[in-house]
């Protein structure tokens, strides 16, 4: 069994969002459904037949590529990110927070849209949610192709809710 969907929501994302301040419920909407997604909110935190990591099955290339191609030309933002990570563990093992560090996984895949500098749909739309999970995300491995549809979004982040879309 993973995490409850309204503890992740908010003891972790939101958290997480205001202090990038970067906080929307799009965005909340966005993590939380990637996170159900990815690992049925941290089911499984590493997977055989999937290179990613943690609750959002990030892969080390993919947090590499964001430190070099994005937070590396935003220091006040990379400041605030690298504030999330353990302050030994991550200059030895960083990727390892991606599975051990809920602030800083959830970081890194905020910075996966973000970087794209795509508008972030309203939050009710989760059809739009979906398809910017299926841009940034099922691009990084194949395990998930076959579900890869927004669809997979959609009924896991049902599942994930109960049935019923968290709105403000």
């Amino acid at each position: 069994m993973g995490i409850c969907a309204e503890e992740m929501r908010r003891y972790v994302i939101a958290p997480c969002l205001e202090h990038l301040d970067d906080w929307s419920l799009a965005a909340e909407n966005l993590l939380l459904g990637t996170a159900a997604v990815e690992s049925g909110l941290g089911d499984h935190l590493l997977n055989a037949n999937h290179p990613g990591l943690g609750i959002y099955r990030i892969t080390p290339e993919k947090h590499t590529q964001i430190w070099d191609q994005y937070l590396a030309f935003c220091p006040d933002l990379a400041s605030k990110v690298r504030g999330l990570a353990s302050q030994r563990e991550f200059l030895n093992h960083p990727h390892a927070e991606l599975t051990t560090n809920l602030s800083y996984a959830t970081a890194i895949a905020w910075m996966i849209y973000k970087s794209s500098e795509k508008v972030l749909p309203c939050a009710e739309d989760l059809t739009a949610l979906a398809s910017l999970w299926q841009q940034h995300f099922l691009q990084q491995h194949s395990a998930l192709e076959q579900g890869g549809q927004t669809g997979f979004f959609l009924r896991e982040y049902e599942r994930c809710q109960d049935g019923t879309v968290v709105a403000a």
